[in-house]
């Protein structure tokens, strides 16, 4: 018999290929990641992802909207580049705008623009451009000098004068703000805070009761008189810990060795690294409701982290995307996470600019806890 069951057989093979394949049915799991994985990825890559964005939100500070303003504006957002979100607002208003995030250009036009642009005086605008991402303002800004001074010529009869001439007769003068240099550390560094503590504390949380299942002590914790709040932050609380530890690590880091600038206030960016982490080490803790193995902890979690990474705006242009994975994207915690962090050290924004981000991961902690304790199971049935 022994002998004999050294021989290669198809028969055997068979046999286990069918156990196989029917564990892989029950394990529904592994199965959907199989299948999600690939969609997903041929999704985002194919239809969400876009190096060079258009439509950027814009500001126009202008005390006069004479026709040269017009013509000038009209000229800007027919590059697609460029959509005017707010149109005659004042400065202060335009830096509370481009301070949080929600436009990426304040286009300044002086009073007296038209009357300069009349007796040929050399006419100025600034654009200020938020460069906190220098790949977002870098397509947008290369088109703006011709741009607008063919506007102007067409706008004052000029057409048939040369492209010198238009260079001449108008200057733009763009500022590049938060980060003049371009430096790509400067927009990369600070986000990998956020997803440094997303692939740490919501893989290990993740796995904090399917260990207890595997290993059989789940029994003795449902034995004991404690509540589902009491095991949930039982089990999430020491990761803060961690937490606690890679953000001291990043941020020095980031200071010593790439001397990204910090202009912020330190009380509010923790402030909102510990709703963050909260968040995050909380759904991981929903994770482990769900997954019943470690092995599928770790799937649920690396099928979150994918979107996550691509969709918050860490690897490409946030503003790039289509509508549909912008939506995708506000509903992912890192979104705003970076948002705030960047904001903060980068920006030196306040606590007004930065209060939706904070608000939006506040709320992100009490959705995720409220889900992960209608999925406690008080029995491992």
């Amino acid at each position: 018999m022994i002998g004999l069951s050294r021989h290669f057989s198809l028969r055997r093979l068979r046999t286990l290929i069918i156990k196989e394949m029917i564990l892989l049915r029950r394990d529904r799991i592994t199965f959907a990641m199989m299948i999600g994985v690939p969609l997903m990825q041929l999704m985002l890559f194919g239809f969400a992802i876009n190096s060079d964005p258009k439509g950027l939100p814009a500001a126009l500070v202008a005390s006069t909207q004479d026709q040269f303003t017009r013509a000038m504006v009209t000229a800007l957002e027919n590059t697609g580049y460029y959509h005017f979100t707010h149109v005659g607002i004042t400065a202060t208003e335009a830096e509370f705008l481009i301070s949080r995030g929600d436009v990426s250009f304040v286009v300044t036009v002086p009073s007296d623009f038209g009357t300069r642009v009349l007796r040929k005086d050399h006419p100025q605008i600034l654009i200020e451009a938020d460069a906190t991402d220098p790949s977002v303002a870098s397509g947008a800004i290369s088109t703006l000098g011709t741009v607008a001074a063919d506007a102007l010529l067409r706008e004052t009869g000029g057409e048939a004068e040369a492209a010198a001439r238009a260079e001449g007769q108008l200057s733009v003068i763009v500022y590049r703000r938060y980060n003049p240099e371009g430096i790509t550390q400067y927009n990369i560094v600070p986000g990998l805070l956020g997803v440094t503590l997303q692939m740490t504390m919501v893989m290990m949380t993740a796995m904090a009761l399917t260990r207890e299942i595997e290993r059989g002590t789940m029994e003795n914790l449902l034995s004991m008189p404690v509540t589902p709040v009491e095991v949930m932050l039982g089990k999430v609380l020491p990761y803060f810990a961690v937490g606690a530890v890679q953000v001291t690590v990043v941020l020095t880091v980031a200071k010593l060795v790439f001397h990204v600038p910090f202009l912020g206030s330190m009380v509010l960016l923790l402030a909102g690294v510990g709703l963050f982490v909260m968040a995050l080490v909380i759904l991981g803790y929903l994770i482990s409701t769900v997954a019943r193995t470690q092995m599928q902890a770790m799937q649920l979690t690396f099928f979150y982290f994918l979107p996550s990474l691509l969709l918050s705006g860490f690897m490409f242009p946030f503003r790039g995307m289509p509508g549909w994975a912008q939506t995708l994207g506000e509903l992912l915690p890192l979104t705003h996470f970076l948002r705030l962090i960047r904001a903060i050290m980068l920006k030196g924004a306040e606590f007004p600019a930065v209060a939706q981000n904070l608000a939006t991961l506040a709320l992100f902690v009490l959705v995720f806890a409220s889900l992960a304790l209608m999925r406690f199971r008080r029995t491992l049935d």
